[in-house]
């Protein structure tokens, strides 16, 4: 059920001594080929962590045999000790591995402006590398956990050919990408080319429409690596269809694992003029701190929907818009609707429709309610 379900891959996860709980905080994910297909995205934050500096410019190549992801320290703002401490790490795992340190893509979470002890950590790469496994992948997946309560694992079976996955997140869930470290890794004969081609398209229609609360990290990296060892050429629109589906699954894990929340909520909206509307009008409603506030209190109050919808730029008519919470039309042609007491926010499941009536585009944004749990986590983080 995770990264080693393909064939050609083996992992571990250790702990190195980098968080004080003396959970596992290191892992390691390598791919034995035989080739070393790979593509990634990264945040789109302008200010990014030293790991993502460094993969950016290593994934240029279009292959990547191994990743190093550290949890405990996301070796963000750093300076140049911080990036030092990458560049040590990959030269390491290349050493260890028989690699070029260019083939090492290299990962962090964890608290912004911490400096990883260097030698905590080069030591864990060790302990890591030596307890690479084909049955790794789960223990990989708890290595890279922050606030995480449970790992997010996924696994796809294609015509001949496996994906595999682990994710971290649980919170600053906002496009693009999120406080998220993904890998996924597939035995099937991909070329760079193709990688990076249904990576960006899987991304952008499930991690990318995830967004808890509003805010973008400095370290998202997901990364997929393609060993080619099953040897099957897949049918490319086939298995870009099979990578989305397992991207939004561990998106839609990363959602229900959302620091604090009561509620997963799915923002529909539909009859927009054209795609891009519709992702304008789920992401503004989403970013409500009154919407979410209301939810958690079990308030259907659609007149804070509205009034996110009319801060966008989307087309519609602000006199004839249509709400549904949970199925029930509280809201009809911008007025009153069905009675607000049948709407049930019981159940952890929420869905809210928007019928904007100014087209056929739609698309769903994933978020979640705003609780004093989140406020309690977020505030003694770093204590």
């Amino acid at each position: 059920m995770s990264v080693t379900a393909p064939q050609g891959f083996r992992a571990a996860g250790v702990p190195a001594g980098l968080k004080s709980s003396g959970d596992p905080d290191v892992a390691v994910v390598v791919n034995d080929g035989p080739v070393d297909s790979a593509a990634a995205v990264f945040t789109s934050n302008r200010c990014k962590a030293n790991p993502v500096l460094w993969s950016e410019q290593a994934i240029q190549t279009g292959k990547a045999r191994a990743v190093v992801v550290n949890s405990g320290g996301a070796n963000c703002y750093t300076g140049p000790e911080g990036f030092a401490t990458t560049h040590h790490t990959a030269e390491l795992a290349a050493e260890l591995l028989g690699l070029a340190p260019i083939e090492v893509q290299v990962a962090s979470t964890g608290l912004i402006g911490l400096l990883n002890d260097r030698e905590t950590l080069l030591a864990g790469v060790r302990a890591a590398v030596s307890g690479l496994d084909a049955d790794g992948g789960p223990d990989a997946a708890r290595a890279i956990m922050t606030t995480d309560s449970r790992p997010k694992q996924g696994v796809v079976e294609g015509a001949g050919y496996v994906i595999g996955a682990m994710a971290k997140g649980a919170g600053m869930l906002a496009p693009s990408l999120a406080t998220m470290i993904v890998v996924l890794t597939t035995d099937a004969l991909l070329t760079p080319e193709q990688c990076d081609e249904v990576l960006r398209r899987a991304t952008s229609r499930s991690f990318d429409r995830l967004d808890s609360d509003g805010c973008q990290s400095t370290n998202d990296t997901v990364l997929l690596m393609a060993s080619g060892a099953s040897g099957v050429e897949p049918d490319v629109e086939e298995f870009a269809g099979q990578l989305e589906e397992l991207c939004r699954d561990l998106a839609l894990q990363l959602l229900s694992d959302a620091e604090g929340a009561d509620h997963d909520i799915a923002i529909e909206v539909r009859g927009a003029a054209e795609e891009a509307d519709a992702l304008e009008v789920g992401r503004a409603v989403s970013r409500s701190a009154l919407f979410k506030t209301a939810i958690y209190g079990r308030d259907p109050n659609w007149g804070r929907i509205l009034a996110s919808v009319g801060t966008t730029q989307a087309a519609f008519d602000p006199a004839d818009l249509d709400v549904a919470i949970n199925g029930v039309w509280v809201c009809k042609q911008s007025g009153p609707g069905e009675p607000r007491d049948l709407v049930d926010l019981e159940p952890r499941a929420v869905t809210v429709t928007i019928d904007l009536k100014a087209g056929d585009a739609s698309a769903t944004i994933w978020t979640n309610d705003l609780t004093q749990a989140y406020v309690h986590e977020n505030s003694a983080y770093s204590s």
